[in-house]
This record gives C-alpha cells, sequence and structure tokens, in this order.
C-alpha cells in the first residue's frame, strides 16, 4: 500500500476511473492492479469498452491494437515484460496515453516511463547496476522469499535483486533479461537475451529467440517474429551486430504469439512450435555454415 500514492499521481487512477484488467489474478501486476483500484474508490470492469485505464502485457497490448480494440482516450498501464517504442507509439497514435513499469514480485516497483527505453527509478527507489545486474534499495521490498534457492538476494547494505541484468545510463535504466537462457550451438553458449537485445531495435519490433535441435551442431539458433518486414530487417542487420555464433540460422515467421496464462509470450510454445516444424521458414533465411 506504500506504493499507492505514487502510482495514483503517475496514473490519474482515482475515484469514478474505470479499470479494464484482461489478465489473471494469478499474476502479481494484475493483483496489485485491482487491489490499487479498489482502494482509491476505481471499478475494476470486464471489457475495455467505456474503460479509462488498462493494465496490460506488452503481448496483450499487441493483441488488442490488432483486434481493433478501440484504447483513445485510456491510460494504458504496460508491464509483465519489455515495451517497446514501436509499440509504445503505436497505442499513442491510437489515441491511448501509455506508462510502462519494470519491477518484479519481491522488488515491487523499481523503475517506471514511457516505454523500454525511458525507464527511471520509481519514487522512492534507488536502483544500482552492479556486475551488470540490477541492485535496488526501496521501502516497497519484500522481507524475503519462500525459496531458498530462488533469484532474491539482498545485501547488508539494504539492496536486493532477483538477478536480471541491466544498464544503467544517465538515470535510465535499460533492462536485458534475466540471462539464463541459452542456446548451445556447435560447441557454442549463446545467450538468448544478448541476441534479442541487439536485434529488436534493427527489428523495430519484438521477435523471440529459441533453440531448434539440429543432429550436427546440437542446437541452430532461430530468430522467430510475427512481422515479415521486420524479420528482414534484424536479418539484414545481423552480421553487424553479432558474433557468427550468435547469428540466428532460422528465420521463423508465426502470426500470432501464444500466450501463458499471465498474458506474456509464451516463450516455451514457440520452442516448441519450431522444433516441429510448424512455423513458417522467411525467404533469403540464413543458411547454416553462412
Amino acid at each position: 500500500m506504500d506504493s499507492f500514492p505514487a502510482v495514483s499521481r503517475l496514473t490519474g487512477i482515482g475515484p469514478g476511473s474505470r479499470v479494464w484488467l484482461p489478465g489473471p489474478l494469478a499474476a502479481s501486476m494484475n493483483l496489485f492492479g485491482a487491489v490499487h483500484a479498489r482502494f482509491v474508490g476505481a471499478v475494476v470492469v470486464p471489457a475495455p469498452a467505456g474503460a479509462t485505464h488498462a493494465c496490460l502485457t506488452p503481448a496483450v497490448l499487441l493483441r488488442a491494437l490488432d483486434d481493433g480494440v478501440d484504447v483513445a482516450g485510456m491510460h494504458l498501464v504496460v508491464a509483465g515484460d519489455r515495451l517497446s517504442s514501436v509499440l509504445a507509439g503505436r497505442a499513442a497514435a491510437a489515441g491511448a496515453q501509455v506508462s510502462h513499469y519494470y519491477g518484479a514480485a519481491e522488488l515491487s516497483f523499481v523503475a517506471w516511463g514511457s516505454d523500454e527505453e525511458d525507464l527511471r527509478a520509481f519514487p522512492g527507489v534507488e536502483v544500482q547496476v552492479r556486475d551488470g545486474i540490477i541492485w535496488v534499495s526501496s521501502p516497497y521490498l519484500s522481507l524475503g522469499s519462500a525459496a531458498s534457492d530462488g533469484p532474491f538476494a539482498t545485501t547488508p547494505d539494504g539492496f536486493a535483486t532477483v538477478g536480471d541484468r541491466g544498464r544503467l545510463t544517465g538515470g535510465v535504466l535499460s533492462v536485458t533479461g534475466r540471462g539464463d537462457a541459452a542456446v548451445v550451438t556447435a560447441g557454442a553458449t549463446v545467450l538468448v537475451d544478448d541476441v534479442e537485445a541487439a536485434l529488436r531495435p534493427a527489428a523495430g519490433a519484438e521477435l523471440v529467440v529459441v533453440g531448434v535441435p539440429h543432429p550436427r551442431f546440437g542446437q541452430l539458433v532461430a530468430a522467430v517474429g510475427t512481422d515479415r518486414a521486420a524479420l528482414a530487417a534484424a536479418r539484414s542487420a545481423a552480421s553487424r551486430l553479432l558474433s557468427p555464433s550468435q547469428r540466428p540460422r532460422l528465420w521463423l515467421h508465426l502470426s500470432k504469439w501464444p500466450l501463458t496464462r499471465a498474458g506474456k509470450v509464451d516463450r516455451a510454445a514457440i520452442a516448441e512450435l519450431a522444433a516441429a516444424g510448424r512455423l513458417t521458414p522467411v525467404p533469403a533465411a540464413v543458411r547454416v555454415g553462412a
């Protein structure tokens, strides 16, 4: 509850607001949105029609825009994954006001802005990046974690982390991910987050990197996206941005992102589709050994 006043100021959610929460309350961001709304006298509504605000993931936002949901006049609070400036711009062009935040269940709010390129420390929070890992000092931190072997860790000086990696430049926090997902190809370990972070700006759209089994190389690095033009742009930039082992050898298209119950892009489902050969290769795909 300590963060409620700051969230109210940043979003304008208050008495009379109508908040659309399309995701399940089992996800902490949606549970927080519901509790905050009720606390300040707002109404949680089951559909976007008539809503003044919405709390949703980038994947759900993309699907809503693709489906023609009218977001004009809404204040969209987007979290749960990285919000690209392209998607934020598309929502703004549709008439919405957009806010984006980064946080974690154990850390609560960490940084707030308009998209992933504009994240600055949330009110009352101090952010440091130590050896590439994001550490947070905050009045909103959890007291601990029931999982003794989980990613939540604290230091004697009052900082905590969940192991997410990032960079802090001029007060702007860039979150690059947890960093533990990897593809092992021809004996080289390729961190998925590193490849995605390099290619997404060139693509101007979301893309997901997965490993596809290969009898000789173990796995092939595959880039998957829903926008063929974005995949082509990323492919043309790959040789400039990535080392040979990091470069995707497969460029695959799917019509729509599969989502988890929490409304996030389902990476496991994408990897299964890619491994089963159920995704469409993009013409002029990079050849193995190129």
